[in-house]
Order: C-alpha cells, then sequence, then structure tokens
C-alpha cells in the first residue's frame, strides 16, 4: 500500500495570515516528498477559508518546484466547474510543467454554497451527470480530434492544446460512493478516490465491496486503482490522541456547518460554532472521532492500516487539514513517516 499526503492552504480565523498559510502548505509537502511519500493531492474550493484552493492546477505547478518525487494529485477539480475543453487543456499542460507527474481526480463537488455561487439552480443529480459527460470527453480530447453533442457541452472536432505527456494521459480518479459511480469508474477506465464520513472502518469495508462488485461487473476492464482518503492523526501519547480527537471534532462540526449551508459567512469565514453547539452535535463527538477516524499512537496507527491494506486498498492518504496549528500537523506527519510507513515497507 502506497502512502500520500492530501492537504489544503486552511484559515480558520481572519487572524490567520494567507502568505503564511501558503508557506506552511508547501513545506507539509516538501516532508512529504522528503519521506517518500507517493504523492501529494490538494483540491479545489472556491469562495471558502475553511480550503483555499481556487485551481489546484497553480499549487501542483509551484509544488512541483519544491520537490522531486511525489506524484501530484487534483483532490478534486469540481467537474461542473469545468468545460472539458478547458480541463483537458490545462491537465494537459500541468503535466508537461510538472514532467509527467500529474494524475487528475474529478469529483462532482460537494457543497451547495459553492454550487449556489458558481452553477446557480444546479443541483447534486445534475452535477453528477455532468461528471459523467466531462471525463469520458476528457479522455478523448487528450486523443485528439473529437467533437460531442452533450447535454451539457457540445463543440465541433478539437483537440487537446496542448497533449499531456503521459501516455494516454495522466490517471483520472472519480471521488465515488454509490454503486453507480463505482461502476462508472471502472467501466471508464478511471481509479477510485473513496472517502468514508462518519461510519468508521464498516464504511471502508462497504466502500470497497461497491469498488470490488463494480470490478466483477467489468471484467474485460484492467482493475483500477483504488484510494482511501482518511482524516489522520499520529499521536505521541495517550494523552495527545485525546487532544486530537477533540481538535477533530471540532473540525468536522465546522466542516458539517459548510455542508448544511445554513450559518452565515462573511469574508469568507463562517460564523463561529459555540461551544454548547460543539457540545450538542447529533453524531460529532472526540469518542466518534477516535473511533472513526485513524487517531493513535504509531502501533495502533499501524494496527489500522494494515486491516486497510488487507481490504485490498492500494493507496491510503492522509487527510492533514484539521485546523490544527501547523506544529502539530508537522510532527503528525514526521512520526507518520517514520514511525508508520517502515511497517509498510
Amino acid at each position: 500500500m502506497k502512502f500520500s499526503l492530501f492537504a489544503h492552504m486552511e484559515r480558520i480565523s481572519p487572524e490567520d495570515d494567507q502568505k503564511q498559510l501558503y508557506d506552511e502548505f508547501i513545506e507539509l509537502c516538501k516532508i512529504a516528498d522528503r519521506g517518500g511519500m507517493h504523492a501529494v493531492w490538494t483540491g479545489e474550493h472556491h469562495g471558502m477559508n475553511f480550503t483555499i484552493s481556487p485551481n489546484p492546477f497553480l499549487n501542483l505547478v509551484d509544488v512541483a518546484r519544491h520537490t522531486e518525487h511525489v506524484r501530484l494529485g487534483t483532490g478534486t477539480v469540481i467537474a461542473p466547474f469545468w468545460h472539458p475543453i478547458r480541463l483537458a487543456g490545462e491537465a494537459a499542460l500541468t503535466d508537461i510543467i510538472t514532467d509527467g507527474r500529474l494524475d487528475l481526480g474529478i469529483a462532482r463537488g460537494a457543497y451547495s454554497f459553492e454550487y449556489e455561487r458558481m452553477m446557480p439552480g444546479m443541483d447534486a443529480w445534475e452535477a453528477g451527470q455532468r461528471m459523467r459527460e466531462l471525463i469520458p470527453a476528457v479522455q478523448q480530447l487528450w486523443k485528439g480530434n473529437y467533437a460531442q453533442e452533450g447535454e451539457f457541452h457540445s463543440f465541433p472536432e478539437t483537440t487537446s492544446s496542448p497533449k499531456p505527456v503521459q501516455q494516454d494521459g495522466p490517471p483520472i480518479w472519480v471521488a465515488a460512493r454509490d454503486p453507480n459511480s463505482h461502476e462508472f469508474a471502472v467501466s471508464n477506465g478511471c481509479n477510485v478516490q473513496v472517502t468514508p464520513l462518519w461510519q468508521g472502518d464498516g464504511e471502508i469495508k462497504s466502500l470497497m465491496e461497491r469498488f470490488t462488485s463494480a470490478c466483477a461487473k467489468f471484467p474485460e476492464m484492467p482493475r483500477p486503482k483504488i484510494m482511501l482518503l482518511q482524516h489522520t492523526y499520529v499521536a505521541d501519547s495517550a494523552e495527545d490522541v485525546k487532544l486530537a480527537a477533540e481538535e477533530l471534532n471540532r473540525f468536522y462540526c465546522y466542516f458539517g456547518a459548510w455542508f448544511k449551508n445554513e450559518r452565515p459567512v462573511d469574508q469568507g469565514l463562517i460564523q463561529p460554532l459555540t461551544e454548547a453547539e460543539i457540545a450538542a452535535h447529533p453524531f460529532y463527538s472526540p469518542e466518534a472521532m477516535e473511533r472513526d477516524l485513524v487517531i493513535a499512537e504509531p502501533s495502533g496507527v499501524i494496527e489500522r492500516l494494515k486491516k486497510y491494506e488487507a481490504l485490498g486498498y492500494d493507496e491510503y492518504s492522509f487527510w492533514i487539514d484539521s485546523s490544527m496549528s501547523f506544529e502539530r500537523k508537522k510532527a503528525s506527519l514526521e512520526r507518520f513517516i517514520n514511525d508508520v510507513m517502515p511497517a509498510f515497507a
């Protein structure tokens, strides 16, 4: 099983300096590269200081300047916000600039906050249909001389300009949850990225079962790769485990607030949650975080990840966004590299 880092520029307070946050993001990517991790992933978000990344290709081109070995992945671009010709061309140019290190992760998106601003009136169903039209179009544009009459985009014969360095283009990863998404990915020759949300190891097993069923449904297709994205914290003590669970619980309460899209947002920052609101959340709690996420001392992290490897996951992505301080993120990542990864060498 390979290991990667999933990170964003994460701003949670008006006092946070954006340039400093970006420099810290780059430093985490450099640590991942020096430590022998397989890839760095960063996503696309708009108008949200919670995860700042308006164009992940810009981030990845810069990360390429600071690293030597890691693959560079969009985790993920939001399909409905892209025209297929533009996505094919920008991904191809990024692949050229990064010497063929690009992996292209694509999703339908998750936040109605972004839908309302970028594609007013669009719902999650339409976003998913747009993704299903976009991906085959990008694949064909990389081959060249492709025309489309689609539901969402139509254009005369066109070739991606430029063409990517990698033969057949960068590997495409589809963010999948339901069985239909897994089947779409497998049938189109795409890898799969899954993110368990709040049901722990049971959900991680279920997501793999959906992937396996999709592979069985399309036996003529080579088995793609599947990546597990999970919030992770490698602690230095039992007390540190408890602290990290409290911090990640706060993060998830804010994630839930952004997802519900009901609280006021000012200058890109959501109205702060009160301690009472955090304590009263119906299913997020520090105990649930410790149960469902990977928060443990190194031996406990190794034990959890060995289970995921045995299930058949090809890549485990260390999701480091957590609203923790940079120092705590850095220390956890270094413990992961030094104390956990060698067990999988």
